[in-house]
């Protein structure tokens, strides 16, 4: 079996002013922000020329990106071969939430953990997304 989970892609979270969240942690903590939030870029240990993204963004409150989850936030995993993946879930009893989206990016999928937290996961193409 290869690795699931190799990484965190991104951290989202709700808050009552996107804007003015971004806007103090880009002033007060530095991060460098646009419209969807801040990109912090790595190494891959596995392969150090290959480059890896995070993804850190702000969301409405009213959002309901995260639902069925009441939860304020979410998690990104980085996994590798996500199709793979999902069989393991579905066979494991995890609740999947959606089917699995393709973008230039990256392929997604979002489940559930036992607690009813959303979590995303994501089989990235970190070449060109930026």
């Amino acid at each position: 079996m290869s690795k699931k989970v190799t990484g965190v892609g991104g951290i989202f979270f709700k808050c009552k002013d996107p804007k003015k969240m971004k806007d103090w942690y880009s002033n007060n903590l530095g991060l460098v922000t646009n419209e969807y939030g801040s990109t912090f870029e790595s190494r891959n240990i596995d392969n150090p020329d290959e480059i890896n993204y995070l993804q850190w963004s702000t969301f409405p409150d009213d959002t309901t990106y995260m639902e069925p989850s009441k939860a304020t936030f979410m998690i990104n995993y980085r996994v590798e071969n996500l199709i793979e993946l999902e069989k393991e879930l579905h066979l494991a009893g995890v609740t999947i939430c959606d089917e699995i989206a393709e973008y230039p990016y990256g392929k997604f999928l979002h489940i559930l953990d036992p607690e009813g937290n959303k979590i995303e996961l994501w089989e990235p193409v970190d070449s060109g997304f930026e």
